[in-house]
């Protein structure tokens, strides 16, 4: 008699995640955030808080970092992240990863991780100089551990977070090699089934790469200021769009498409036709004014944002606290079973393990 059982074969993993560094904002949400609601039921997907990594440049603020990371919890649950389809991993609950940091950093030259072009970025934008801290640099090499840890196979991420995924796909390349035997000139969809322990990741943009800031000139950051947060009220919303800056005067002068405004109206106005007919209007001069334009992309701002800031208030009520402490705690579990296979096969290949 045929089996009537059915098989399904295992999806697909994916990990991403933030630094806890303060609530998010728009740029979060269409940089990475999005894709990361939309792909839940078709991937096993890992979300992790980076607190550890906030101790870099915040290393005597232990009670902020705390705050922030619960912060980040609420957003990413006001976001649409579900804990029933998809894993939280605070980073602090799963030693795994930093036992990995140690390993991978011995893969990984000093020259070569001082040339990542986003932690050279992150020291000018900080301000740091030459006094930054020994594990600022080894964060980097943390971030690579935070991904292998899991073995995705996707990692969604931010333009600016692509030399970071660039350089995890370099070690994991460089484990495969040293430890599990895998030819270097193995391409790299082929290097699990040539016997290597580590995917090497692909990191995935999402559908705006770099969204500027409210300044019209800087990618939108806490730290410059210029960030549409996702608990922003109707009236914050307004207020910061206002202040888009696009040099333009004469409402029947052509205008310029390409300057900030127009990238918030493409990534924030979701109907087609109504984007194409302000930027033909603009571009001719048609008697449209920016301000006019800005009414219209802070409304789109905030009918995404109203159900988000809807859901993040439950989470915001007295004594609700304990619900983020009870997610935290069942799936840092889920988390540590994962990242205990991984951190298992990884000293069986590095020939670490003695005592069985």
């Amino acid at each position: 008699m045929p089996s009537t059982s059915t098989s399904t074969a295992p999806r697909a993993r994916i990990l991403t995640g933030d630094t806890p560094s303060g609530k998010l904002h728009i740029g979060h949400w269409v940089g990475s955030l999005e894709n990361r609601a939309r792909l839940q039921d078709a991937y096993e997907c890992y979300f992790l808080i980076a607190n550890l990594h906030a101790f870099t440049t915040r290393a005597d603020q232990p009670s902020e970092i705390a705050r922030d990371t619960l912060e980040i919890l609420k957003d990413w649950l006001a976001a649409g992240i579900d804990p029933e389809r998809a894993t939280v991993v605070v980073q602090s609950e799963v030693p795994a990863i930093t036992e990995l940091t140690w390993h991978l950093s011995m893969l990984l030259p000093f020259n070569r991780v001082m040339r990542n072009p986003t932690l050279k970025d992150e020291l000018d934008v900080k301000g740091l100089g030459d006094k930054y801290s020994f594990g600022f640099p080894l964060y980097a090499v943390g971030q690579c551990a935070d991904i292998l840890t899991f073995r995705p196979a996707l990692v969604p991420v931010g333009e600016d977070q692509l030399a970071h995924i660039e350089m995890c796909r370099e070690v994991a390349r460089r484990f495969n090699h040293t430890y599990c035997g895998v030819d270097p000139a193995t391409p790299d969809a082929e290097h699990v089934a040539a016997g290597g322990l580590l995917p090497i990741p692909e990191g995935l943009v999402g559908r705006v790469g770099r969204l500027v800031g409210v300044d019209g000139t800087q990618k939108m950051s806490k730290s410059l200021g210029n960030a549409i947060y996702l608990t922003d009220t109707t009236a914050q919303i307004k207020k910061k769009v206002a202040q888009i800056y696009t040099g333009r005067v004469d409402t029947n002068a052509p205008g310029d498409t390409n300057n900030a405004l127009f990238q918030y109206v493409r990534s924030f106005i979701t109907d087609p036709a109504r984007v194409a007919e302000l930027e033909d209007r603009y571009r001719r001069g048609d008697a449209i004014g920016d301000g006019h334009v800005k009414v219209e992309v802070a409304a789109a701002i905030d009918a995404l944002l109203a159900p988000m800031r809807e859901r993040r208030a439950r989470f915001d009520a007295p004594g609700r606290e304990d619900i983020l402490h009870d997610i935290i705690r069942t799936h840092s579990a889920r988390a540590n079973t994962a990242a205990a296979e991984t951190l298992g096969r990884v000293r069986e290949a590095m020939k670490l393990r003695f005592v069985r």
